[in-house]
């Protein structure tokens, strides 16, 4: 009896102490369906740009990668060389339709927000940032809204890759 009561108590205090992080919904590599941007005067939904691409990374360490870029940006057929101090303007122009950061991200599930803090990024005066959108589920897909203000009128919504 000694011994069942001790491997009893022995399973609870296990379980109690058990500090490994499960997986968030969230977690996962999610390609961007849809970007779409509010019109305040017609409260219509239109797509951002005229259309956007783009991938969203959540590994199960709380680290974020986000590169979105306008429709078409892959295909354009300018090329340039890496690191390289003479771009032609075309293709400086170009790599401004390109935006991207990682980071390390938090999950508030008591408000449906996930942060986003910005350890590098495309604009370098967004380095060291907070970004943070409000976030749910419907079905498979990942529906995103910034918080900030000069952004909330956008809705971009994540389709998980398999």
């Amino acid at each position: 009896m000694k011994y069942l009561f001790g491997m009893v108590a022995l399973l609870i205090i296990s379980s109690c102490c058990n500090t490994e992080v499960k997986p968030h919904k969230i977690t996962g590599l999610w390609k961007l369906e849809s970007m779409k941007v509010r019109d305040t005067t017609s409260n219509s939904w239109n797509d951002y740009k005229g259309g956007m691409d783009g991938y969203l990374l959540y590994d199960g360490n709380s680290h974020v990668s986000l590169h979105l870029y306008e429709k078409g940006y892959e295909t354009a057929g300018v090329e340039f060389p890496n690191f390289n101090d003479s771009i032609p303007l075309e293709a400086l122009k170009h790599i401004t339709k390109s935006y991207y950061y990682m980071g390390n991200y938090k999950v508030s599930e008591a408000d449906s927000i996930v942060s986003h803090y910005k350890l590098s990024h495309s604009n370098p005066s967004e380095f060291g940032l907070t970004a943070e959108r409000r976030f749910y589920f419907n079905g498979d897909t990942l529906v995103m809204q910034p918080v900030e203000r000069k952004n909330s009128r956008l809705k971009l919504k994540w389709l998980k890759e398999k």
